[in-house]
């Protein structure tokens, strides 16, 4: 029987990528997909640290995640880390940061990250997450993030063009990098632009996160 992954959505936006990365990468998966745009609009209302409040309703999506039958939840946005780890130590099921993966490649690459941002209030959680996962993996880095303004609200206006340029322009900040990281799902659709204004490495999240998502259920059904 066919896994099945919930994915739980802050903002519409991030919707499109993952399920692009799923239908390359793991096409056997059921994807389920759960949005709150709400969590988003009201963690914009907070930019400092995640409040309890908020910690407690993401967790509450993700209960209602595993007792929809998930054999694994990925979250699809960078800017509720506390409330992602709150959720692990809820439920017995893999659940997976947006960018857990993405930061492996990264650093794989070599100790001098960039990042391109589009929402302000991902960027304290998601440097948290990675000054600890580069504690963890025992590999020196250091991360360098730009964060590109009215990208966002021009995704969400429907202009996708301009989105792309306004984080390509940016990009050439970064070429001191040894790689540049894509922050946020949606910001994944600018990949190819980004690839042409620089010539290192242009990580995305969607496409690590599917793949590495694949390997903690394969391996629990296997153990």
């Amino acid at each position: 029987m066919a896994p099945r992954i919930v994915l739980l959505h802050a903002t519409p936006v991030a919707m499109a990528p993952i399920q692009a990365a799923f239908a390359e990468c793991w096409p056997e998966a059921e994807t389920v997909n759960l949005l709150d745009d709400g969590l988003s609009l009201d963690r914009a209302k907070e930019p400092g640290e995640i409040s309890e409040g908020m910690i407690d309703r993401f967790v509450r999506f993700g209960r209602y995640a595993h007792d929809m039958g998930a054999d694994g939840i990925l979250i699809t946005c960078s800017a509720f880390g506390p409330a992602i780890d709150r959720l692990i130590e809820t439920v017995p099921i893999p659940v997976l940061k947006p960018n857990e993966a993405m930061f492996r490649a990264a650093i794989a690459q070599g100790a001098r990250i960039g990042m391109l941002a589009t929402f302000g209030p991902s960027i304290g959680t998601m440097t948290d997450e990675f000054e600890e996962f580069v504690g963890q993996s025992g590999r020196p880095a250091t991360l360098q993030t730009i964060l590109v303004d009215n990208a966002m609200a021009r995704l969400r206006s429907g202009d996708a063009e301009t989105h792309n340029r306004l984080i390509a322009e940016r990009a050439s900040e970064l070429l001191h990098c040894d790689a540049i990281m894509l922050a946020h799902f949606s910001t994944s659709r600018a990949a190819e632009a980004v690839r042409k204004a620089v010539g290192i490495p242009v990580l995305t999240a969607p496409h690590a996160a599917v793949e590495r998502m694949r390997a903690m259920i394969e391996t629990g059904r296997s153990a």
